[in-house]
Formats: C-alpha cells, sequence, structure tokens
C-alpha cells in the first residue's frame, strides 16, 4: 500500500496560522504592557528581557503593540474576507447555475471592477467616506466580492452538468436545495484555498490602508501604521521596523502555506 505523502505546507501553515490566531486572541484580552502607555524613559529602547522587542519612539512596547495590532488586522481582513465570501457565494451561485441575460450583466461588472487595481480602488472609496477600520472593511469587502463570484460561478458551471446534479433534478429537488446542498459543499476545498488566498491580500491591503494613514488611526495599534511610524527611525531603532514587518510575513506565510496545502489535499 502506498503511503500518502506528507502534507508539510499545509501543516506548517496550520502552525504559523496557530500562532497568529492565539496572539491576537491574547492580545485582545491582555497585553505585557498597556498598547498605548507611553514612557519618556524608553524612547527607541532596545530589545530587553522586559521589552522583548523594544519600544517606539513613545517609549510604547512594541510587543504589546503587535499583539493588539494583530487582532485588528486580523479582524479587518476576517471581515473582508467574510463579505466577499458570502455575496460573492450568492451571486457566483445564482449566476452560474441560471446563467442567461443576467449572468452577461453580472460578469461584465465583475470584469469592469477587476480592472482596476483593488488598492486604487479602496483609495478613492477611503477618500469619499473617510478613514477608519469600519470604512476600510466596507471598500474592501465590495472590492472582494467579484473574485469570489467568478470563482464559485465556474464551480458551478462545473458541476451542475454532472450526473449526481442531474440524479437530484430527477427525483425532485429544487434549484436552490440543488446550489446549496450538493453542488456548493463540493466546491468547497476551492472557495476554502481562494478564501485563504483573499485573506493574505486583505492583510497586505490593510496594512497599506493603514501605512498611508487611511486606515486603523492612532493611538489604536495596527502593523501598517507601525510601519509608517517606524520608517523615520530605521537607523536608530530598526526593530520598530523589523518585528512589525516580520509579523505580516508570518500571517502571510502561514495563510499562504495553508492554500498551498488545500491544493495538494484537492489533487489528491
Amino acid at each position: 500500500m502506498k503511503r500518502k505523502k506528507w502534507n508539510y505546507n499545509l501543516t506548517i501553515g496550520l502552525i504559523l496560522t496557530t500562532i497568529v490566531v492565539l496572539m491576537a486572541v491574547v492580545g485582545h484580552f491582555w497585553t505585557p504592557y498597556g498598547p498605548t502607555d507611553m514612557n519618556s524613559m524608553l524612547k527607541n529602547a532596545a530589545p530587553s528581557l522586559a521589552h522583548p522587542f523594544g519600544n517606539d519612539n513613545f517609549g510604547r512596547d512594541i510587543l504589546s503593540r503587535i499583539m493588539n495590532g494583530m487582532g485588528t488586522t486580523c479582524f479587518v481582513a476576517l471581515c473582508t474576507v467574510g463579505i466577499g465570501v458570502v455575496f460573492g457565494t450568492l451571486i457566483g451561485a445564482i449566476t452560474g447555475f441560471f446563467g442567461g441575460w443576467l449572468d452577461e450583466i453580472i460578469m461584465r461588472l465583475n470584469d469592469a471592477l477587476s480592472a482596476f487595481p483593488s488598492v486604487l480602488l479602496a483609495l478613492i472609496f477611503i477618500s469619499l467616506l473617510g478613514p477608519g477600520r469600519n470604512n476600510i472593511i466596507f471598500a474592501l469587502g465590495i472590492l472582494f466580492i467579484p473574485s469570489f463570484a467568478r470563482i464559485v460561478r465556474s464551480e458551478i458551471i462545473r458541476y451542475k452538468e454532472l450526473e449526481f446534479v442531474k440524479s437530484a433534478q430527477v427525483m425532485g429537488a429544487g434549484k436552490l436545495r440543488i446550489i446549496f446542498v450538493h453542488i456548493l459543499p463540493n466546491a468547497l476545498v476551492s472557495m476554502l484555498t481562494s478564501a485563504t488566498v483573499g485573506f493574505n491580500n486583505a492583510v497586505l491591503a490593510e496594512a497599506s490602508m493603514s501605512y498611508l494613514g487611511l486606515g486603523v488611526q492612532p493611538p489604536e495599534p495596527s502593523l501598517g501604521l507601525m510601519l509608517s511610524d517606524a520608517q523615520a527611525f530605521l537607523q536608530i531603532a530598526p526593530w520598530y521596523a523589523i518585528f512589525p514587518g516580520l509579523t505580516i510575513v508570518m500571517i502571510i506565510l502561514g495563510f499562504s502555506m495553508i492554500s498551498e496545502g488545500l491544493r495538494v489535499y484537492q489533487a489528491r
């Protein structure tokens, strides 16, 4: 009997993501120091036992701010992906299953939105709505709908002509039941893979918006905002930029490896 190859991408990705989630959850309820507590005696202090990641230009503990900021970044990314998945699934399922003129109109609108860079469109939305966490979630969520709708639509079109779907139709199953009970569960792996990729894109988009000062507003910590503040102190306090940057890399790497692991699992 042939042994199954170890899916190391999925395993390592789950480990990294578990660490990120645990830090984000713990950081929401407890941090070693207050994320906004300032100490003029510790401005740009180097990493030490008391402050493992050092301190920023206001003397705030960087580890505490990263733990709290991870929760903010992950919350924005999760809400963004949630909006994209829910509405994208509904739109993709309806257009893919029923087709016709509605499919043509919605897909052309999808193409029009996809033709513009998502960050550019997000900047336009934020300039109209104003900066802030809730506005970032709304803007990015709207922009993530077309990509999920296209993926779900392609899966619906692929499955709706298969024998098990035709058998369900012959047995009298309703169209909505066929879509949500028979087809979508079979497309779950593809949807999860797309969701993990979307989560990564949402993390980067949120960090970019916060870096530009259009996302999470100070004094609330955010990884992108911390990188923006750190750029003026790269020479004297490089740890201020290194640790938030490594945190973003760990989040992206974890979910990217999960995505790749799911692709390998689907291919087996």
